[in-house]
């Protein structure tokens, strides 16, 4: 038999926003393997073997899915989101990359609807003009790359995403960032702290640099910081399209 990889993105949450090419490819899947809240949100059924891990061994996981697609197997490698964004089709193609046998791997990778895309149209269309996404996250980069990528994607007024704002290991850094972009951008850009998005717990707060502090944001937290045209529209934030 001859065995493949698709990486999925199962959307920010909620069923409706799983594509149906997902939806479809997963009915073929032999294997499912990804992070354990990510496996959670798969069935299973006859046929299936569900490999739930730690969110620290993407590489470990990787690889777990080329051996068994060189086997025959039909694996579906999951993610939340876009499985292209932050997430496993990178470390996909870097465990190719460290262990060559494995290039003619049939693998695909399916998207799906990010947690910043949902979050941006939860609040409306604060991403209308041109955007950018940041990790928030010094596991896999230094901090000082961070702190620079925030000041020049601020001083290019870019409308911004950022991913994995504050945990329990780090919360000083989002302070750090909150200090950053009030020293580019001033106290009156616009910022939307969008939690949990999608699910029935969604919670969408929008308020102004001078006015955000730390605690609002977590690990479940997509936070939206717009460019110097980003304004409110009754309940809705939203960045013309013409250039500011």
């Amino acid at each position: 038999m001859t065995g493949w990889i698709a990486i999925a993105g199962l959307g920010p949450g909620a069923p409706s926003l799983v594509t149906p090419d997902v939806t479809d490819t997963l009915t073929l899947a032999t294997d499912v393997i990804g992070y354990i809240p990510y496996v959670a949100r798969v069935a299973p059924r006859d046929g299936l073997t569900l490999h739930p891990s730690d969110n620290r061994v993407e590489l470990d996981r990787a690889l777990h899915a080329l051996q068994l697609a060189s086997r025959g197997a039909r694996v579906v490698v999951v993610s939340s989101g876009d499985p292209g964004v932050f997430a496993m089709a990178s470390a996909v193609f870097e465990a190719v990359e460290k262990h060559p046998e494995f290039i003619d791997t049939d693998i695909r990778v399916l998207p799906g609807i990010t947690a910043m895309l949902a979050a941006a149209a939860a609040a409306g269309a604060p991403l209308g003009h041109d955007f950018c996404a940041i990790n928030l996250s010094d596991n896999l980069k230094p901090w000082a790359h961070v702190e620079n990528r925030l000041r020049m994607a601020a001083r290019g007024d870019f409308a911004m995403a950022f991913y994995n704002p504050r945990s329990k290991s780090r919360p000083h850094q989002f302070e750090q960032t909150l200090d950053i972009l009030r020293e580019e951008c001033g106290p009156n850009r616009l910022i939307t702290f969008a939690r949990a998005v999608s699910t029935p717990q969604q919670m969408l707060n929008t308020v102004t640099l001078g006015e955000a502090t730390p605690d609002m944001a977590d690990m479940r937290t997509v936070v939206l910081v717009g460019n110097s045209a980003t304004r409110r529209l009754g309940r809705y934030v939203y960045t013309p399209r013409s250039a500011s």
